[in-house]
């Protein structure tokens, strides 16, 4: 459901722009509220969300969509934990769908979905491994890298039961918000995919901005 926001970035504690391929790991304090802007538009962020304070609680797509009895994200979403807890609720959002079951891309999932030659492509499972070993101090290891929600990315889901990479509805400005409903890392990474249409073939930067 599109529904924009009254919040206004110059009021914003925290702003950062994240380049196409590269990484975002934040912690986000309750009560927070935290916009992704896909500035150019077509562009997919996969991201991660964890319990700040208990890392073994993460974000679960199955929890989610069992919840809010849809599989599509938009306004009104609360995104659940793996003990079934709200970790965040969408509260804005201009695009109007996000995905949650269309995964990660990999250099194994480019090898099996596009050839054996652009198995080692830079992928958004290559970024998250990036973060970690950047980043140790978080305790953030291989094993956390599990369910993922791909921001902006269009995943339609056939008669069938199947799933299609399409054409994004984003648009440049376009942008979700999340209000915290407990203390999260933040894990994104900002899609580098150049074989499907999720990041429009030609991955550009989004933007993350922090309210307090």
């Amino acid at each position: 459901m599109i529904h924009t926001s009254p919040r206004l970035p110059e009021n914003a504690t925290f702003s950062a722009k994240i380049d196409a391929g590269d990484y975002w790991l934040h912690r986000i304090e309750a009560g927070q509220t935290l916009r992704i802007i896909d500035c150019e538009g077509n562009q997919a962020a996969d991201t991660l969300f964890f319990n700040a304070d208990d890392l073994s609680e993460r974000y679960s797509m199955s929890d989610t969509i069992m919840g809010q009895k849809n599989v599509f994200l938009s306004t009104g979403s609360v995104l659940r934990s793996n003990e079934g807890k709200a970790m965040l609720t969408i509260v804005a959002d201009t695009c109007g769908r996000h995905d949650t079951l269309g995964g990660a891309c990999s250099t194994e999932s480019n090898t099996v979905r596009y050839s054996l030659e652009r198995r080692h492509m830079h992928a958004c499972r290559d970024s998250w491994m990036l973060a970690i070993a950047e980043n140790p101090h978080y305790g953030l290891s291989k094993k956390d890298i599990t369910h993922n929600l791909n921001f902006f990315m269009n995943v339609p889901v056939t008669a069938e039961g199947g799933l299609t990479f399409a054409d994004g509805l984003s648009a440049a400005g376009k942008y979700i918000e999340m209000t915290a409903e407990m203390n999260i890392l933040v894990l994104i990474s900002n899609c580098p995919q150049l074989n499907n249409p999720c990041s429009g073939y030609n991955p550009t930067p989004i933007d993350v901005i922090i309210w307090s």
